[in-house]
């Protein structure tokens, strides 16, 4: 008997050392829970393997034994008040991110209004830039909830696409009419080049004159083919100068054409910066003659033959 009990009294100090073990490892679970509970990041796939680390530890606490007596209700009140505030911190965030979802899906219901009112629209000049900023307004925009995802992206990709299409065929064929309008320009040039003047310098100017409005009534060409602009002013230059026309009123002519062509295509935005270069280069003008007019001052009583006078 004295064998059994001190056989058994070693058996109670080695579970004693087990029970105490069990209790350390506990409150180490315990702070692991409070630690992800309190320092999980605000997103989703942070708290997912948040909640993934909590479930592990959670089983680690119950595959352990048991542990004292007096410390197994502190132990497991503990473990009850992390997890729940874990659950709480969770539910928090994913309540909060129910409310961004739907917040999210107003605002991108919007964009989709926008996209579906100008899908029609013909103002590409001013639409394009929308459709376009409204597109990274989107992919700015969080996640909306699952069940709306797919349909609403749907339905802004059909209108954007549906817009862009018409972009493209619109430009196709822009380009197909502006392939034409080089081909008439190079035809006129021929003529223009080729014109043999009649002597009547009236009926010349005339005849040139006329072939100008016809240039800019044909409109624009391929931007690759712009030179052909130049090469339409250089064969002018070479009439005006056979019609004996000075370069002053050369240059008048061309500019009062091309002034009525800006009048023609209604675009009033090249107008008015026109009329800014203008008003600009008047003031311009203007202030050099009123500096010139003062440095003459300085020469009223000078000897004309003095050679800074007379420059």
């Amino acid at each position: 008997t004295k064998v059994i009990h001190e056989k058994r009294q070693d058996y109670l100090r080695d579970e004693e050392k087990i029970l105490e073990t069990n209790f350390e490892q506990k409150l180490l679970i315990i702070d692991k829970i409070k630690k992800l509970s309190e320092n999980t990041k605000p997103n989703h796939n942070a708290w997912q393997q948040a909640i993934k680390k909590v479930q592990e530890q959670r089983d680690k606490f119950f595959e352990i034994g048991r542990v004292p007596r007096t410390k197994n209700r502190e132990t497991w009140s503990a473990f009850k008040d992390v997890t729940r505030s874990f659950n709480r911190s969770k539910n928090a965030f994913y309540k909060d991110q129910k409310t961004e979802q739907y917040q999210n899906l107003e605002k991108k219901q919007e964009l989709v209004k926008i996209a579906n009112e100008h899908k029609n629209s013909d103002d590409f000049d001013t639409v394009t830039p929308l459709m376009k900023r409204i597109q990274t307004e989107w992919k700015k925009i969080g996640h909306v909830p699952r069940k709306q995802s797919d349909k609403i992206w749907k339905e802004f990709k059909d209108a954007c696409n549906h817009y862009f299409n018409r972009l493209f065929t619109d430009k196709d064929k822009a380009n197909e009419g502006e392939l034409e309008n080089f081909q008439k320009k190079e035809t006129l040039l021929s003529t223009i080049e080729n014109l043999e003047l009649s002597g009547d310098k009236e009926a010349d100017m005339k005849l040139l004159t006329g072939y100008m409005d016809t240039w800019h009534e044909i409109g624009r060409v391929p931007r690759n083919k712009m030179q052909i602009d130049k090469k339409f002013n250089r064969v002018l230059d070479s009439v005006f100068k056979k019609l004996k026309v000075s370069k002053a009123d050369a240059e008048l002519l061309k500019y009062n054409n091309r002034l009525h062509a800006l009048a023609s295509q209604n675009n009033k935005d090249k107008l008015k910066n026109e009329h800014f270069f203008i008003s600009k280069k008047i003031d311009e003008t203007k202030d050099s003659i009123r500096q010139l007019e003062n440095n003459l001052g300085f020469f009223q009583n000078a000897d004309e033959s003095n050679p800074l006078f007379r420059d």
